[in-house]
């Protein structure tokens, strides 16, 4: 699944979109170790349109989700940040504003009625089956969100649905015949699976330091911030369980289970009542920064962390990289307290030495190394290919269900696939972090049974809708420029 999502991270347009709306029930997640900013609110620009930090936010947000429940959810922020999610997150919203160029520059539209009625469609704001514009007001309220901004995400959805529409067209009758043959090859092979284990290699702290020197640039140390924070703490605020039922009622619809199904009061009780004594607080925590800022009281705590550290909120990040030293944010919520944050100093950004980076770059270097090392021991393998000396296989068809040993059924599909999509008799071909070195020995077609042409016409219909839409992104590419305002977003 994870390698699946992230093959397909840039031209399955359609995913994000569902992915968009599916964020809905599930609330925000930060950008962890992440380092960003933004120009007037915007990350970057694409032809004419510009990308809005609060939609990469929500684009993020939902790929972490994605990922977080196909890992069963084990994800955090260090593993989200080697799957590179922002970058993917970017890379969605990057296709989606130049397929909008284009649709705009077609004089494609979306009307007012077609957002309202997609509106209308989205079952989260739906009671008793019919939209309720107090649950859709209620969560546009929560999530500090206009009602237009929202609109204009479904509209851009609606848009490129459009867009991508123009691109369908029906089978044609030699189209069906050649991926039906296609389908129908059968293969036996003899193959080698060779892996980091079946390398001789031992890490060279010399050749370490010399991949450093060449790279030490992208070897930083975070920038950090030396931070005052008064925090005003909620647990003492008292609430009754009238006012805790009232909350829930006015909001059942930000407490929802894992699936997205609303929870009953009784389950999401214990989340009301803390989220009914933070709301009480405001007006302690709102005392308590203006006599911080009159001088009045001392700060609770004196501490420097790493920009986007984990203590704090994204929000509060965001806030805190628009500010200047000596400047004091008004008081955000931070898990169950409010947390009032005056910016002490500022210490920026410097190129670590090679000790302070020895270890993230070794572990770099030795990804690197092995694989040009697995790749020469495969070419040197092809080169001198036994076949007695490998796994000869019976014969394989690319939809069949089949396990290579030593390989999983996952990377069995990804090897078959790669292989029905070759032209080489014999060759190299890699799967996760193995490489399989393969030979043909015997290959025959098998006539196409007559229940197959359902699924031929889906298959011949999947692939040149993906060849359209992969053409058009790289014509898109060329004419619709893309300007990014930050680091960290793009490779």
């Amino acid at each position: 699944m994870i390698s699946w999502m992230q093959k397909h991270n840039k031209y399955l347009v359609w995913t994000i979109w569902v992915a968009t709306i599916a964020f809905i029930g599930a609330g925000f997640v930060g950008w962890g170790s992440y380092s960003f900013g933004s120009k007037a609110g915007n990350v970057a620009k694409v032809g004419n349109i510009e990308i809005e930090q609060t939609k990469l936010n929500m684009v993020y947000s939902s790929l972490y989700n994605q990922y977080n429940q196909a890992m069963q959810g084990t994800l955090d922020d260090k593993k989200a940040e080697e799957l590179g999610l922002a970058k993917q997150a970017f890379a969605r919203l990057e296709t989606q504003a130049k397929v909008l160029n284009f649709a705009k520059d077609l004089g494609i539209i979306v009307s007012d009625a077609e957002v309202a009625q997609r509106l209308q469609e989205l079952r989260i704001f739906q009671k008793d089956g019919v939209f309720n514009k107090e649950i859709y007001d209620g969560y546009l309220k929560s999530q500090r969100l206009r009602a237009n901004v929202f609109e204009n995400t479904l509209r851009d959805e609606l848009l490129i649905e459009k867009t991508f529409s123009l691109l369908v067209t029906d089978t044609l009758p030699l189209e069906e015949e050649a991926v039906g043959a296609a389908m129908n090859v059968s293969d036996k092979l003899a193959y080698k699976v060779l892996t980091n284990d079946d390398l001789d290699f031992v890490i060279d702290e010399a050749k370490v330091k010399s991949f450093w020197e060449m790279k030490k640039e992208n070897f930083m140390t975070p920038q950090m911030y030396e931070l005052s924070i008064i925090w005003t703490e909620s647990k003492d605020a008292v609430v009754t369980d009238e006012e805790v039922k009232a909350h829930y009622d006015a909001n059942s619809f930000n407490y929802t289970d894992g699936a997205g199904k609303q929870l009953p009061f009784d389950e999401a009780k214990t989340l009301a009542t803390s989220d009914l004594k933070i709301n009480k607080t405001k007006k302690a925590a709102q005392k308590a920064y203006i006599a911080y800022k009159k001088g009045k009281i001392e700060s609770s705590e004196k501490i420097t962390l790493p920009m986007n550290d984990a203590k704090l909120t994204e929000e509060v990040w965001s806030a805190i990289k628009e500010r200047s030293k000596g400047d004091i944010l008004k008081p955000k919520v931070v898990g169950n307290t409010y947390a009032t944050v005056k910016i002490e100093n500022v210490v920026l950004p410097k190129v670590k030495t090679f000790e302070e980076a020895k270890d993230e770059v070794t572990g770099m270097y030795t990804v690197q190394a092995q694989k040009e090392a697995l790749l020469a021991l495969a070419e040197s393998t092809l080169k001198n290919f036994d076949q007695n000396d490998a796994i000869i296989s019976d014969f394989v068809k690319l939809e069949e269900n089949v396990n290579l040993n030593p390989l999983n059924n996952q990377e069995s599909l990804q090897f078959l696939q790669k292989l029905f999509t070759s032209s080489k008799e014999k060759g190299i071909i890699s799967v996760s972090n193995k490489v399989i070195v393969y030979n043909i020995i015997e290959q025959k077609l098998l006539s196409m049974d007559e229940n197959q042409t359902d699924l031929v016409k889906q298959t011949v219909n999947e692939l040149k809708q993906a060849t359209f839409e992969s053409n058009l992104i790289k014509m898109l590419d060329k004419q619709y420029p893309t300007e990014v305002y930050m680091g960290g977003l793009k490779n």
